[in-house]
């Protein structure tokens, strides 16, 4: 339950922080990947937004509706029960403590390996408190979700003449692939009525650090992003479709030409909203770098060369909010 009171905190938690409610609603693009065109639109959108959304997808609506409510049937046990699965170490359930470096929110979790070998080797991704038919489920949501992803990759590196169609995909594709997916759970939360405008954070603003992301909730608003001019905008919540959003890597093997794209979760006083996210990773030892084709005849990497290794320890050391990029841009790295 929320004091209103006082600071919003749970235990020994630090604060759970609240911000000003977002502007107006943003037009997303939405592109259907059968379409003429449609890896044009999706460079397009990569370019100024680094977010859009896939529509008439081959992806069951029924059976994502019926892979949320397996979801649920885990948010709703009682807790001590939930706690079985956890603490997260990076893998299995946690609550509202996001990462090792002070970040909370008004959320729980399920994280899950999607590299089965991986798995295998870490026996704090079994998360013992997980029904079988929701790792069951969940294990055909991310095949699928994965094909999609690599259908998208194809394209982006086909309208962007990289080396190869493959220069992409072959990297969420690759058995070594560090790919994750996570449950989020934001719980209604009535006593925000109170805050007089104000709305409560569930997840802080933040850049996904991986390839690409691919995100699918329920019919519950609460995600934003924000655009090149800092503001913030609501995305409408679509449950039929999937929202894709560029991460920092591609924007490094892109050398900046696609942007990742700033994003955030506010709680909802009504609704609870259930989301599910499909991290595409490289294979840890992968050099992060401008894919060939890319750039111009005598243009330079905006960036240091990495591994997806070292981009990874680097970025779970910082805050949320905190621009990861900034450590490997070469312009930084020169006025240091």
């Amino acid at each position: 339950m929320v004091v209103l009171s006082q600071p919003i905190v749970d235990g020994n938690l630090a604060q759970i922080k609240t911000c000003k409610a977002a502007g107006d609603s943003l037009a997303i693009p939405a592109v259907d990947l059968s379409q003429f065109g449609a890896k044009t639109l999706i460079v397009e959108a990569c370019k100024e937004l680094g977010f859009f959304k896939v529509i008439n997808h081959r992806i069951s609506v029924d059976f994502l509706t019926k892979l949320e409510g397996e979801a649920m049937k885990f948010f709703q046990l009682p807790p001590q029960e939930k706690a079985k699965s956890g603490p997260p170490n990076p893998f299995g359930y946690g609550s509202k403590v996001i990462g090792p470096n002070g970040d909370v929110g008004w959320v729980e979790y399920l994280l899950f390996s999607t590299n089965p070998d991986l798995a295998s080797r870490n026996p704090n991704s079994a998360a013992p408190g997980i029904s079988q038919s929701l790792r069951e489920m969940a294990n055909e949501y991310v095949s699928a979700v994965r094909e999609m992803t690599c259908e998208v990759l194809e394209m982006i590196a086909e309208e962007m003449e990289m080396e190869t169609r493959q220069a992409l995909s072959r990297l969420i594709s690759d058995e070594k692939s560090d790919s994750c997916f996570r449950m989020n759970h934001y719980p209604a939360c009535p006593e925000l009525q109170a805050l007089s405008g104000r709305s409560l954070i569930g997840f802080g603003e933040h850049t996904d650090p991986q390839i690409i992301s691919v995100l699918r909730s329920n019919n519950a608003s609460g995600l934003q992003i924000r655009n090149a001019d800092a503001t913030w905008h609501s995305v409408p919540p679509d449950p039929t479709t999937f929202f894709f959003l560029v991460g920092d890597s591609l924007q490094v093997m892109s050398n900046g030409r696609l942007k990742s794209v700033k994003h955030r979760v506010l709680a909802d006083s009504m609704k609870s909203r259930v989301s599910m996210i499909y991290f595409g990773g490289p294979p840890l030892t992968e050099r992060i770098a401008p894919v060939k084709g890319v750039m111009e005849e005598g243009e330079e990497s905006l960036y240091k060369e990495f591994t997806w290794s070292e981009y990874k320890k680097s970025a779970y050391k910082t805050r949320l909010g905190d621009n990861r990029l900034s450590f490997f841009e070469k312009s930084a790295l020169a006025d240091q």
